[in-house]
């Protein structure tokens, strides 16, 4: 290194005084811990456009949820949310305030007996439906009340088996044979029996409570027809 530039360096270092109050204050700052203070920046605002798509959003959450809580609450359910499905309308119903039904209406007529051959332990409660023309509907029903310790032996029907729908089963105090006509078959015109067999206790039992209805539709017309198992005559 030349002298001159030795010289000018020794001089510009004695005319520098540095400022000892502002670098006692900056290491105070860094012994406590402080850090450096910020510019705080103002939030950014979001585009108009981001703020009505935002908007559309929350309503459209709301309306879900709406439709959803509505939709949850409805009727026929259960305990657990479970959709309960509704029983089927029992065909054994009287005209109201629980009059008989009559044993002819329109094309149909009708009669019950419990069968000659029945005996002290085992009987069967027989139907007969008479239709004038061809039926293109057709529900029997036959209520045994569970009286005098009633089990069911089995049921059958002159028609053809596989023209119905069939089922043997214990609803609200009685054992209930249900005969029901499929979709697209028809019953022809004639007299035609159904029949529903089971055991019972020693003796002669009461019958007084069984009964039976049948219903039926003939090219849009409905009949309606009904009564008991008490002896005739």
């Amino acid at each position: 290194m030349d002298e001159d530039l030795r010289k000018r360096l020794h001089l510009a270092a004695a005319s520098h005084r540095p400022d000892r109050a502002r670098m006692l204050a900056r290491i105070e700052r860094g012994m406590a811990g402080d850090p450096p203070a910020r510019t705080a920046r103002p939030p950014r605002r979001p585009a108009p456009w981001l703020r009505v798509a935002g908007a559309a959003v929350a309503v459209c959450g709301v309306l879900a949820a709406g439709a959803f809580a509505v939709t949850q609450t409805g009727s026929g359910q259960r305990e657990g949310g479970q959709r309960m499905a509704a029983p089927p309308a029992p065909v054994s119903d009287g005209p109201a305030g629980g009059g008989a039904l009559p044993a002819e209406s329109g094309p149909l007529r009708s009669d019950g007996v419990v069968d000659p051959h029945s005996n002290r332990y085992w009987a069967q409660n027989n139907v007969t439906v008479t239709a004038a023309r061809p039926l293109t509907g057709l529900t029997v029903e036959i209520r045994v009340a569970l009286n005098g310790g009633v089990d069911s032996t089995g049921f059958w029907r002159s028609l053809p088996e596989e023209d119905f729908t069939a089922s043997a089963r214990e609803e609200g105090g009685f054992l209930v044979y249900r005969w029901t006509l499929k979709q697209g078959r028809r019953v022809p015109p004639g007299t035609h029996t159904f029949a529903g067999q089971y055991n019972h206790a020693e003796g002669t039992r009461d019958a007084g409570r069984d009964d039976y209805t049948a219903r039926a539709d003939a090219s849009g017309e409905q009949s309606l027809v009904g009564g008991d198992f008490a002896p005739k005559g």
